[in-house]
């Protein structure tokens, strides 16, 4: 089977099987993606991803905000904590810093300021201490942030509980010291794209019990479906991409990135599929 490690199901492109989630997730059951984890983006979005979760028993949620979401005002830790604990979140996040956006704000008169660096790194801080404090892995976005993620990360997660780099564009040497840190790496349909060859080197040279798969979806559909709306069930080309470049098999890529995903995402493991859990079990993971 396959997991989807990180999609946005509440921001589905409405032409993506008319707009029916229930469509895009039997479209991906049938490729035998079998589990999903709904990402928030702010703290507004959990009563629709709770009710994602009510209504598919495949589907788990994270409680986070994005780097890049404006707020009138910043919640303190213990509201991070009281919010992810009241949904029974399996994750904090998706949270980290983004300063491409900053930094390129100027060519997008249209768009909203983004959140100042100081702002991003306070709200990174919090989330990271409130996962610490919970037990709770961490879902990291950084876009051109490396330097001030790492150091967060280094100051204040917890190697035990650990986190995902999530959609991970960075370097071998970004990824080998996220991993020390007892941090995962997420593959998108990036690693599939033309020019994506550093990507590819990386799938090939970390280690698998360290890699997790992804859609993002609603975007960065992989090859061969670039350019449209993206959708769970194409995680699977994603694995796809890692097996050729690992050569080996896609059943190895599914079986090790899914008992990863379960080592990380220890809430999740009781929702798994009965086959899942007794596979879990065996390998001594739950």
């Amino acid at each position: 089977m396959f997991v989807d490690s990180h999609c946005h199901l509440d921001r589905l492109d409405p032409a993506t099987h008319g707009g029916d989630l229930a469509a895009v997730l039997d479209a991906a059951r049938a490729r035998n993606v079998r589990q999903f984890l709904a990402i928030a983006v702010t703290l507004e979005d959990l009563p629709a991803l709770v009710e994602l979760a009510r209504t598919h028993d495949d589907v788990v949620i994270s409680a986070g905000i994005h780097p890049l979401h404006r707020l009138a005002e910043e919640p303190s830790v213990a509201a991070i904590k009281e919010a992810a604990e009241r949904v029974a979140a399996v994750a904090i996040g998706e949270c980290g810093l983004d300063y491409h956006h900053l930094d390129n704000h100027h060519l997008d008169k249209a768009a909203e300021t983004p959140p100042s660096r100081e702002v991003q790194r306070e709200r990174f801080r919090r989330q990271l201490i409130a996962a610490r404090e919970l037990g709770l892995p961490v879902v990291i976005h950084t876009r051109e942030a490396r330097e001030d993620t790492l150091a967060l990360i280094r100051e204040h997660s917890d190697p035990a509980v650990g986190g995902v780099l999530h959609c991970f564009t960075g370097d071998l040497d970004m990824a080998r010291e996220a991993v020390r840190h007892g941090l995962y790496i997420s593959l998108s349909g990036i690693v599939t794209f033309r020019n994506a060859q550093s990507l590819r080197e990386l799938a090939r040279r970390l280690p698998l019990d360290r890699l997790l798969i992804e859609t993002d979806s609603p975007y960065l559909a992989p090859v061969p479906h670039r350019g449209k709306p993206n959708e769970p069930a194409w995680v699977v080309e994603v694995a796809e991409c890692i097996a050729a470049e690992r050569g080996i098999s896609l059943e190895e890529v599914a079986a090790q990135t899914t008992a990863n995903f379960y080592r990380l995402f220890r809430a999740a493991a009781p929702d798994a599929p009965a086959e899942v859990r007794e596979a879990l079990r065996s390998a001594g993971l739950v």
